[in-house]
């Protein structure tokens, strides 16, 4: 391999760890998924930053991180995510 290609391989490497965040929902998602420690879906994170209010998400994700006794707090997010989405729907109907 000559020895440019390998420098660009290199390179690629090095920019693939790097974070690419342009926009604030981005990076509320991504700290939605560390507080919880859930990056394996950092992507589902920053989609529900982006379509929702990022700072009730991340205020919600605050509160089930520190909770005792959590074993899988991604789950528990979204169950409370799911379970407040059920309460703002009955509220709108009354």
């Amino acid at each position: 391999m000559a020895p440019a290609a390998s420098n660009y391989l290199k390179k690629l490497r090095k920019r693939a760890k790097e974070s690419h965040v342009y926009k604030k929902y981005q990076l509320i998602g991504l700290e939605i998924a560390k507080l919880l420690g859930d990056e394996k879906h950092k992507s589902l994170y920053i989609k529900l930053a982006k379509n929702g209010s990022a700072e009730k998400l991340f205020r919600l994700a605050k509160e089930v991180a520190e909770r005792r006794g959590v074993k899988n707090r991604g789950a528990y997010f979204m169950s409370c995510l799911s379970i407040k989405k059920r309460g703002q729907q009955k509220n709108k109907n009354n």
